[in-house]
């Protein structure tokens, strides 16, 4: 454990309500970042804690890194009016773009690297291709301990496996010739070798979706080149890997039913499944407990950063945060600031007490 403690400032309820307000009132769609890792900035600089944001726009805030607490600063596009209202159970809850994904996360993690003198990072690129997390593992000069990355679980689940990523681009060329031709041209020659990538991976509808290797195509253009001698096709794919297999076993398995065209794989994320039994998720489940919840143990069908650390780092990491991941990227985000509260507590006592550890 790092010898590094920062004396710990007081944090109150209401202050880190501020502080997520604040944060969900400031777009941040990925890319455009700047004035919510400002805002960010300046909270910890408020409570006099070391912070500045890094050549990739991450927040960096070390302290004890017997605990990383991490989460994701950009959002993906959507106007939603931010605004406070009561739900029918009484509860105020916040409405707005990033509320649960994952300025929830964000703002709870904050508010307790300041109380409890825990490292921070806030990075950016999450919801494109994770750029700040990828520079945070080699920009700095160890790992740490334990890490808790913030995504949307519930205050009352913890999130212990992702699947992983493998995207590409097929693109392939044909001559051109009549439509009434019986050989193939590219644009089916595309779609041939995509529906037996998907053949290869079909499971039935009772087989679990995190078990699974799920295909889509994401975007694809095709038609007769601009001088009407050939016929082009590219198509954008991406590959949801569970943790049975590595990027690498898929990408052999998607190329070896390549018949023509070619397949430039350009962005692979490995799959993480971590133990229920680490120390980080036992403390997890008592603070949940201690807080009245009966605690989840969750896996998500996405990718997050997460994957990025745990392949990097040989150390403990879960995700954790406040809000229904249903509700990530949809159009009524919102997140009860009772959940929030609650959130803040669970994260507080599980970093106090594993910076405590011997």
């Amino acid at each position: 454990m790092s010898a590094t403690r920062v004396p710990t400032a007081d944090v109150s309820t209401e202050d880190a309500r501020e502080l997520l307000i604040d944060l969900v009132e400031i777009p941040s769609v990925s890319g455009d970042v700047e004035d919510a890792a400002a805002e960010l900035a300046a909270f910890f600089d408020a409570h006099d804690r070391e912070v500045w944001i890094d050549d990739v726009g991450n927040v960096r805030a070390p302290a004890d890194d017997g605990v990383l607490l991490t989460s994701h600063i950009d959002t993906v596009p959507g106007d939603i009016p931010v605004r406070l209202e009561e739900n029918d159970d009484g509860e105020t809850v916040l409405w707005g773009r990033g509320s649960v994904d994952a300025k929830g996360s964000l703002a709870a993690m904050a508010a307790v690297a300041v109380r409890t003198g825990a490292s921070f990072a806030g990075v950016v690129g999450e919801e494109v291709d994770s750029t700040g997390g990828r520079y945070l593992v080699e920009d700095r000069e160890s790992e740490p301990d334990a890490v808790i990355n913030g995504e949307p679980s519930g205050w009352d689940g913890i999130t212990l496996g992702y699947r992983g990523l493998l995207g590409g681009t097929y693109v392939a060329t044909s001559e051109s010739g009549h439509s009434s031709r019986p050989d193939n041209n590219a644009i089916e020659d595309a779609i041939d070798w995509w529906n037996r990538v998907e053949a290869e991976f079909a499971k039935d509808e009772w087989h679990p979706v995190f078990e699974r290797v799920t295909c889509k195509p994401v975007d694809i253009d095709g038609g007769v080149s601009s001088d009407g001698l050939s016929v082009e096709t590219t198509m954008r794919v991406q590959l949801r890997v569970p943790p049975e297999y590595t990027t690498d076993e898929i990408r052999e398995l998607a190329d070896g039913h390549l018949d023509r065209g070619t397949v430039n794989w350009d962005d692979w994320v490995e799959p993480v499944m971590t133990s229920p039994r680490t120390g980080v998720a036992r403390a997890f489940r008592a603070a949940i407990r201690e807080e009245g919840g009966d605690p989840r143990l969750l896996r998500k069908t996405g990718t997050a950063d997460m994957n990025i650390y745990a392949d990097a780092w040989d150390v403990e990491i879960v995700s954790y945060g406040p809000g229904d991941s249903d509700l990530d990227h949809a159009p009524d985000e919102h997140l009860p600031l009772a959940e929030f509260d609650r959130s803040v507590a669970v994260l507080d006592d599980v970093t106090t007490s594993l910076l405590e550890e011997p």
